[in-house]
């Protein structure tokens, strides 16, 4: 009956229909964030919970741990990143728009942390909060530890791509499992002396970066625990598999990077 009444006065009327929507958005609440944040990928056990691995489209990928959130050279518009959890730390390897692109970083970016090298940092607009790291620097960045190590070209008709000590490539420990990130790059020296790499994501196409052979040849020496081929448009990711081999002690994943 009191239920009634209130809706039979102009002032109650509004009363009630204000405690009704508010009441239906505390119950919807936790479902639209729910649905925001949901993260879906391969899940790679650490010693403080799981690490998720959602590939997006050749070089751009997230990884999600505990309570972080790491985009990796994301591009192609914020559009492509509705429905995924927000960014804490953002990692940008190179200035190419594979790699770079400033409006989608303004678009996703909100609080998150970015890390890049300064050729990259110079093409960002000063909004942007970047932390600069040169090859071979290392700090914790939104309570994460990240390493920029050496990507660039070898082979002379590839000179031109990549210049050593421009670009990054990236090592990020995450509850003890070493992440690393080859960016553009060839089977460098440094590439291959990695030690300790628990999963590794490793580019490989024509005439930007490096051959199927030459990565399968790089992921055999550094041997890391698992590795996913990506940034390989154009690569027979089968055949880098075989050539990695199953005396290798290296998983290879393979995914589809080009929905």
């Amino acid at each position: 009956m009191r239920l009634n009444k209130l809706f039979l006065t102009g002032s109650n009327r509004v009363a009630s229909a204000s405690l009704i929507i508010g009441l239906l958005a505390m119950v919807l609440m936790p479902v639209a964030q729910t649905a925001e944040t949901k993260l879906d990928g391969d899940r790679i056990s650490t010693r403080d919970g799981d690490l998720t691995i959602h590939p997006i489209n050749h070089a751009t990928f997230v990884m999600a741990w505990k309570d972080k959130t790491i985009y990796v050279d994301p591009v192609g518009g914020g559009k492509r990143f509705d429905g995924l959890p927000k960014p804490d730390l953002i990692l940008v390897t190179d200035i190419h728009g594979d790699h770079l692109d400033a409006g989608t970083l303004e678009a996703i970016g909100g609080s998150a942390t970015i890390v890049a090298p300064a050729a990259v940092a110079e093409k960002l607009p000063e909004k942007l909060q970047t932390t600069v790291l040169a090859n071979g620097e290392s700090k914790s960045v939104a309570g994460i530890s990240v390493e920029a190590v050496p990507m660039y070209n070898l082979t002379a008709d590839r000179l031109k791509f990549h210049n050593k000590g421009r670009g990054n490539g990236y090592v990020v420990t995450l509850g003890g499992k070493r992440v690393y990130i080859s960016g553009d790059t060839e089977d460098i020296p440094e590439m291959r002396a990695l030690k300790k790499i628990d999963v590794a994501f490793v580019c490989m196409n024509l005439p930007y970066t490096m051959t199927v052979e030459q990565a399968a040849g790089a992921v055999r020496e550094f041997k890391p625990k698992i590795v996913y081929p990506y940034h390989y448009r154009g690569s027979d990711t089968e055949k880098f598999k075989q050539l990695v081999g199953n005396d290798s002690s290296v998983e290879v994943r393979l995914r589809d990077w080009y929905k």
